[in-house]
This record gives C-alpha cells, structure tokens and sequence, in this order.
C-alpha cells in the first residue's frame, strides 16, 4: 500500500520562533492567499495592505497619512491612490476622514469578507486595472 505523508517539518531556528508579546503584532490573514485575494491585488496594493497591517492597532485602525504612507513605501501618489482604491473596491480595507473635508484620515484593515475573492472578470478591467 502506498500511502502519502506530510513531509516532517523542521523549523530551522527554534530559538527565534515568533511570539506575541508585549511589542504590536501585525498578521495577514492565510486566506488572502488560499481564497484568491492577492490574484486580485498589484504589488502597489499588496504593499499597501501588509503596511497597514503592521501598523494599526487592535481594531485594525491606523491614522498614518497618505503622505506618510507613500514615504514610507516608495510610492508615487498616483500608484498609492490606485492601492488604496482597489483594496476599498474589494472591501480589503474602509477610509474615514479626520474630519469633514479632511484630505487624510482613518483606515481599518478588515475582516475578510466570506468565501473566496471575486473572479477577476468580474471586477472592472480585471487585476487592477
């Protein structure tokens, strides 16, 4: 009989095994991957999306400007715009501003919404456009 195994896994470096611990935690969600999100994001938005990842807080909000956002990254205003419009699209991440007419302001990375990612035909012009 013939039987598949999982391979043995062997982690390389068990003294530097990640922890949560007193420090902020940033995570990405293993279904951005296995439910077809990322076919549907530019290397801009991926980016974009990790970013705000790594620096919102417990409810997945961060206040960090569209200027602080594209300095930190690399990204020209244009390409960040388009980031930050495909993961709206998607409803991958909701914007608030400071206040009325305020130019900057809130941004919560969300709960992935149930089942997979849309088809990519199904969005205006496919990945990003």
């Amino acid at each position: 009989m013939n039987q598949c195994r999982s391979p043995r896994i062997v982690v390389p470096r068990s003294d530097r095994i990640r922890r949560i611990g007193q420090t902020s935690f940033g995570w990405l969600d293993a279904r951005l991957r296995s439910h077809g999100w990322l076919d549907l994001l530019s290397p801009e938005a991926v980016a974009v999306y990790a970013f705000l990842c790594l620096v919102a807080d417990r409810t997945g909000t961060s206040w960090y400007r569209k200027d602080r956002l594209g300095l930190e990254l690399g990204l020209h205003e244009d390409a960040l715009h388009q980031a930050l419009a495909r993961l709206y699209q998607l409803d991958l991440v909701a914007y608030r501003p400071f206040h009325r007419h305020a130019s900057d302001g809130f941004h919560q990375v969300l709960s992935l919404p149930e089942g997979r990612a849309p088809d990519p035909e199904d969005l205006f012009g496919g990945p990003d456009e």
